[in-house]
């Protein structure tokens, strides 16, 4: 099943690149998305339905295209700016892949089927707390009950979900730019590009901030710069320098189960690691049918989002920590926006 979802996924992804045949296929059906979720949008920005402030203010972190673009190693940088000035931070999220409909704090023993593996990567990283579930204003809601001094509340992802009032918008782009500008599923959008309609009443769309992960930025706003940390490390917290690993006589296998599999593979070649096999996975992987490579003693590389569901399987899988350095016009620009807003 996940090696024909794995396939249907690249097909897509590579289709929504361009308007060939299966965009063209599949245009009809997108229509129709596009027209229900304009409808949506109208009846939030007329006043007919009404986004809910949760008592702090709100930074909502998220794509318009489907597929990661690097939103949660931005939420991880945005909430180590905001601690630096002062700022008490908290985290909510859909919590994808999680078996609970029901919100609930994120723990560092959590396990990643329970919680999600991008929240339970957050948790770790950031010592902060974090929420999940689907309904962002009932997490939001709840973790600001558990913690009352949060005067910042990010959310990763939930652009499209309206109901919860944000005093910032951040959206995250990668190389694929809005692929060929088309609704799902002809093409990659999520909501529209521009954001015509997206702003519910109320809400300014001078509130939104544009990042750009990839090196080729389509259009205006800011950039990020993604990098790995020089070393890796294993369950046990050990670390092994990166520069050591593949130059000796133990090989490497790299694996990523991520949306773009293979910007990990990149960054691990442009810091020189030399990895004998490449293997890329569905995104948000669980690693419960997945095989040992048939290399004998190889080491296996992943990323860290991999490593919070690898590791109770394969505790010796080292994990290597992106670093995602943004631009300090962005962080300039966030500060005054929060500082502008209302958050009550």
């Amino acid at each position: 099943m996940d090696h024909w979802r794995h396939r249907l996924e690249r097909h897509l992804t590579q289709a929504w690149l361009q308007r060939g045949p299966t965009a063209w296929l599949l245009l009809p059906i997108a229509l129709l998305y596009s027209a229900i979720d304009h409808l949506r949008r109208l009846a939030y920005r007329c006043g007919l339905k009404r986004s809910q402030r949760v008592g702090a203010r709100v930074v909502v972190v998220g794509n318009v295209i489907a597929g990661g673009a690097g939103k949660t190693p931005t939420v991880i940088a945005l909430a180590r700016d905001l601690q630096r000035l002062g700022h008490q931070v908290g985290i909510v999220s859909r919590g994808y892949g999680s078996t609970h409909a029901q919100v609930q704090e994120v723990r560092p023993d959590s396990s990643a089927s329970s919680v999600g593996d991008e929240p339970l990567l957050m948790r770790r990283a950031l010592n902060l707390p974090v929420f999940v579930g689907r309904d962002r204003v009932a997490a939001a809601k709840s973790l600001l009950a558990h913690y009352p001094a949060t005067s910042v509340v990010l959310c990763d992802d939930g652009l499209q979900h309206l109901r919860l009032y944000r005093d910032v918008e951040v959206y995250v782009f990668d190389n694929r730019g809005v692929g060929n500008a088309w609704p799902l599923p002809a093409g990659p959008l999520r909501s529209p590009w521009p954001p015509r309609w997206v702003q519910p009443a109320g809400q300014d769309s001078s509130r939104a901030l544009v990042l750009h992960t990839g090196n080729r930025p389509a259009f205006a706003g800011f950039c990020a710069e993604r990098t790995l940390q020089s070393y890796g490390v294993d369950s046990t917290g050990t670390r092994f320098a990166l520069s050591e690993l593949g130059r000796g006589a133990q090989p490497c296998v790299a694996l990523a189960g991520i949306a773009q599999p293979q910007a990990f593979f990149d960054l691990l070649t442009q810091q020189g690691v030399r990895v004998q096999q490449c293997i890329a996975l569905p995104d948000h992987y669980d690693f419960q049918d997945w095989q040992i490579p048939a290399i004998a003693g190889c080491a296996v590389l992943c990323t860290e989002k991999d490593a919070v569901k690898l590791w109770p399987l394969m505790p010796q899988a080292i994990a290597i920590p992106l670093e995602q350095t943004i631009e300090a016009g962005f962080y300039d620009a966030l500060h005054a926006k929060l500082a502008s807003s209302q958050g009550s």
